[in-house]
């Protein structure tokens, strides 16, 4: 099955079969279940969910399209606009892939929470240098 794309401000109310909707300002594809059930999929983009490929004629969404919580329950990559079907995944491999999910988006954010306050105890660092400099000069002068 091959999917049409149109790339939107937001995503509209009535969506057709066999699109993917990209809204780059909301970061977010969205499509109709590939398997026909109706239901709309949901796939933000972000560090820690899905990342979008767009060559310039066809997307591609990483990871699979995984939709465990529908009565369909049908999985599904996307690549190149093409729907390849994946093989179903046991309930005991969906609850592991979920939480494998959680550790890496904590990991992920743990990090950039580190990183962000690695920087800011810099620039603050850095502010209180120049301000011992700035009043150094003027008691001097």
């Amino acid at each position: 099955m091959v999917l049409a794309h149109e790339f939107v401000k937001a995503i509209p109310n009535d969506l057709k079969e066999r699109t993917l909707y990209v809204s780059v300002d909301y970061a977010t594809v969205v499509h109709k279940c590939c398997c026909g059930c109706g239901r709309e999929v949901v796939t933000p983009l972000t560090p820690t969910d899905w990342t979008l490929i767009y060559d310039g004629v066809s997307i591609s969404l990483n990871p699979s399209m995984g939709n465990w919580s529908f009565g369909c329950r049908s999985h599904y990559w996307i690549s190149k606009s093409t729907v390849r079907w994946a093989r179903p995944w046991s309930s005991s491999r969906i609850a592991a892939g979920r939480a494998q999910d959680l550790r890496l988006k904590e990991r992920y954010y743990r990090e950039s929470e580190t990183a962000f306050q690695q920087t800011e105890k810099a620039v603050r660092k850095e502010a209180v240098k120049k301000l011992w400099r700035w009043l150094s000069n003027f008691w001097r002068s």
